[in-house]
């Protein structure tokens, strides 16, 4: 199980952007179950939809690409990599997520070649699936860090 502390020292997210609260379940190399506790006071809620909150969709989509980011970057020789979106396939909406629910990830990976991982991903609310498909991800170094340095010494 990761915490939100543990969480942070593998994705860049941050507040307002990260949309995993707790890891569940993780072997590495192979599945993760990550949480999102969906509540009224998510600033999106404000306006979609004002008297009918509903999580939008894309928020749904990006919850379940970090738990997919958590599995990979969590994986041997992927440390300290940044995972990228490279493809979306077989994408399906089944329900509403609404506040209160808790949304369960379950990703499970299909296929990893040199740097580039594929996953399959299913989103759930009470045990329905709200969301499902395959995401495809791209790895890349962390060039943050040699930027930083660069930018205390003055050197480009």
């Amino acid at each position: 199980m990761m915490d939100i502390n543990d969480i942070q020292s593998v994705l860049q997210h941050r507040y307002p952007f990260l949309l995993v609260d707790r890891v569940l379940e993780l072997e590495p190399g192979k599945r993760a179950v990550g949480l999102k506790n969906v509540t009224v006071n998510e600033a999106f809620f404000m306006g979609h939809f004002p008297g009918n909150p509903i999580m939008p969709g894309v928020l749904i989509v990006e919850a379940m690409a970090q738990v997919g980011g958590v599995l990979l970057l969590a994986t041997t020789g992927n440390q300290g990599k940044l995972a990228f979106f490279a493809g979306i396939d077989k994408l399906r909406f089944r329900r509403p997520v609404l506040p209160g629910d808790q949304l369960i990830t379950e990703v499970t990976l299909l296929k990893s070649k040199g740097d580039v991982g594929r996953v399959a991903v299913v989103g759930k609310v009470e045990g329905q699936v709200v969301a499902e498909g395959e995401y495809l991800f791209a790895l890349r170094p962390d060039e943050a860090p040699v930027a930083a340095a660069s930018a205390e010494t003055g050197e480009a």
